[in-house]
């Protein structure tokens, strides 16, 4: 996938955060760790270092959603992390995103933190996000 498909698909998920473009994750993917799980139906970006693993963002198509693919995606990233020696897992979310909360919750995700007002909205509100964390080891 190239930064411009990246782009595109995560434009198409996303308002709050507000969507990537396609120069930062072409920056994104040539930082040390980095790895990309999917296709142009759905992706996780993760990075990992020195024992420990972030999901950078996770994006499934609008129309693809409901079908397993967000897991699947989810999955792909732990592995991957788990092949490049991380053995905890971290991400953020959105407080307001339940559908991501739902998924994070039934994988084993537990909150760690919460950073208040850390996204803004296109309304100009702020949104909590909630820090979560997995290990991924046993």
């Amino acid at each position: 996938m190239t930064p411009d498909t990246l782009a595109a698909l995560h434009a198409a998920c996303f308002t709050t955060p507000r969507p990537w473009r396609a120069e930062e994750f072409a920056a994104l993917l040539t930082g040390p760790g980095t790895f990309l799980c999917g296709d142009a139906t759905a992706f996780a970006l993760g990075r990992a270092l020195a024992g420990e693993a972030e999901l950078l963002t996770l994006a499934v198509c609008p129309t693809a959603r409901r079908q397993g693919l967000g897991r699947a995606r989810l999955t792909a990233f732990e592995d991957a992390a788990r092949a490049r020696g991380a053995d905890t897992a971290f991400l953020e979310v959105a407080a307001d995103n339940a559908a991501a909360r739902a998924l994070y919750d039934a994988a084993g995700y537990g909150q760690a933190g919460q950073r208040p007002g850390y996204y803004a909205a296109p309304d100009g509100s702020r949104i909590d996000a909630l820090v979560l964390r997995k290990s991924l080891t046993g």
